[in-house]
């Protein structure tokens, strides 16, 4: 009688290592991890925290970060300010701008500026930039960090939604480079470029079908310009963070706090990633000791997208039983 094995997700029969601790990132902190939320191997990869490089890597370095108020940016924006530089943070609500500011300047002791931008108006990246020229001068970082996303059936999506996004994500990223950029050529000055996308910009994925593609845009964009303006002294670099649990993303990614779940279940490392991990490799990647790393993809993801690509990796639900029986028969395998 042939053996029949049943490969049931793994997310649902893994078992659970319950910590009560709350995961904290550089600047915004983490959600709250609990016992769905991390897999028995987490134990052996604990988030580091606080900033990785020498106190004042980036003394008398000017960094100017969209979307730097909430999420991932507010995590950047805390630990290169700890290192010493002098921050612009950029977007549409200048309310929360400021008191992102005011928070990671009392803490740090270095000054954060507050820049209302709109990414999606050209306009008003240019008024946005000779604000930030004219305060502090040429940036010596730029990192596009701004974003939008939502899940949504592809069938469903309007003209209209499909603008929003690729507006925010793409067209924002193309308008800052661009007219940052210029500048920079005309001042024969030269910067480290960042911009942050995901994972699914490589691979594509359904029900964030507009995220997908305006983020593999921002990928294509880097690669291009780190191989053209590399001779204007700027370099072009690229993080896919996997998922990292912030209020803001979460909030349209995963509504029912179901996701979270399965999501789990296909990451090696076992648990999701924080603000402050992705913080030390954005400054590591924007500093001088990465001055040799241009036109590179990072993909940061506890090893999600490797998981999620080898056809064979879902026998890990197969129990040690199945294993010896599966073995015996294949072992009893005559011929090709």
């Amino acid at each position: 009688m042939a053996l029949r094995v049943k490969f049931i997700h793994r997310a649902a029969q893994l078992q659970i290592c319950f910590s009560p601790k709350r995961l904290f990132g550089n600047g915004t902190a983490g959600l709250w991890q609990n016992s769905s939320s991390s897999g028995p191997q987490a134990r052996f990869f604990p988030p580091s925290q606080g900033p990785m490089l020498l106190p004042g890597t980036y003394k008398d370095k000017v960094v100017f970060i969209t979307g730097g108020g909430t999420g991932l940016g507010k995590g950047m924006t805390t630990t290169l300010s700890s290192l010493g530089a002098e921050c612009v943070i950029a977007s549409r609500k200048l309310d929360v701008l400021k008191q992102t500011a005011e928070e990671i300047s009392s803490q740090t002791g270095n000054k954060v500026h507050a820049l209302q931008c709109n990414v999606r108006d050209p306009d008003s990246v240019k008024t946005a930039v000779d604000q930030l020229v004219s305060e502090v001068g040429l940036p010596d970082v730029v990192i596009n960090n701004a974003a939008g996303n939502f899940i949504s059936p592809s069938e469903k999506i309007s003209a209209n939604a499909w603008r929003t996004l690729t507006d925010i994500v793409l067209n924002g990223t193309a308008y800052v480079t661009l007219d940052v950029g210029k500048r920079l050529i005309e001042a024969g000055k030269g910067a480290a470029f960042l911009a942050i996308t995901t994972i699914y910009a490589e691979s594509g994925s359904g029900f964030v079908m507009p995220s997908a593609a305006a983020k593999a845009g921002v990928e294509a964009l880097c690669k291009s310009l780190a191989a053209e303006w590399g001779r204007y002294g700027m370099r072009f670099n690229v993080i896919q963070p996997g998922p990292i649990k912030t209020k803001g993303a979460f909030s349209r990614l995963d509504p029912t706090g179901e996701f979270e779940k399965s999501m789990i279940g296909r990451i090696p490392v076992g648990r999701l990633g924080t603000p402050g991990e992705i913080a030390n490799l954005a400054a590591y990647l924007c500093s001088d000791y990465a001055s040799w790393v241009t036109g590179a993809i990072i993909r940061m993801d506890g090893g999600e997208y490797v998981f999620m690509a080898g056809e064979f990796n879902g026998l890990q639900a197969v129990t040690k039983e199945q294993w010896k029986a599966m073995e015996a028969m294949i072992r009893s395998t005559k011929g090709s």
